[in-house]
């Protein structure tokens, strides 16, 4: 079975072609009531850095809920305001703001092309939504999309295993190591919080 961390490299488009997200890391870790979600600066175009303070973590929906995203900026802000909508529309519910998104980004057909991945949670849920319809409530208290998400929810995993560390630092050490490890991750790490 495919975790939420081998998809979160790699995605399949509705014509069947396999996309590979190699810019960003977004992480998001839960802890005693509390939830970070961190994510890298770094914006590249093939092999070149062109951005390296980019802001890929956002507070949605009166700032109760945060979002980040893995993928094309342009496709991952059309999804941010689209997402935001559908909280509106469903009072902040986000299990139920996330699987309309979902449905509507599998089956619109302007929607389907975009190449994104998002990591979306509010103060009990966090889920990763894709393109092809995904939906997913991981089952451990790390998710991450990107090309450094491996590395970083290994690192967080273990922080949370073997320190007393609260989300925010596990979050911030978690990135940094995926920094370490991953070309297309920086250290310029943006981190929101709630809780």
């Amino acid at each position: 079975m495919q975790s939420v961390f081998d998809r979160s490299a790699s995605a399949r488009t509705s014509t069947g072609r396999q996309v590979r997200f190699r810019s960003t890391t977004v992480l998001c870790v839960r802890r005693n009531g509390k939830v970070a979600l961190a994510a890298d600066g770094q914006v590249t175009m093939g092999a070149q850095v062109v951005k390296s303070t980019a802001r890929k973590a956002r507070r949605l929906h009166n700032e109760e809920v945060l979002a980040g995203f893995a993928g094309s900026t342009a496709d991952a802000i059309s999804l941010f305001t689209r997402f935001e909508e559908k909280l509106q529309s469903f009072g902040g519910n986000l299990s139920r703001a996330a699987v309309e998104l979902s449905k509507e980004w599998r089956l619109d057909k302007s929607l389907r092309h975009l190449e994104a991945l998002l990591v979306v949670a509010d103060a009990k849920l966090t889920l990763v939504l894709s393109g092809t319809g995904d939906v997913i409530e991981p089952d451990e208290s790390v998710a991450a999309v990107g090309s450094g998400g491996p590395y970083a929810v290994a690192a967080a995993t273990a922080l949370l295993q073997h320190t007393s560390m609260g989300a925010r630092a596990v979050a911030e050490e978690a990135m940094r190591i995926a920094a370490n490890i991953c070309i297309y991750t920086n250290s310029n790490i943006t981190i929101e919080e709630l809780g």
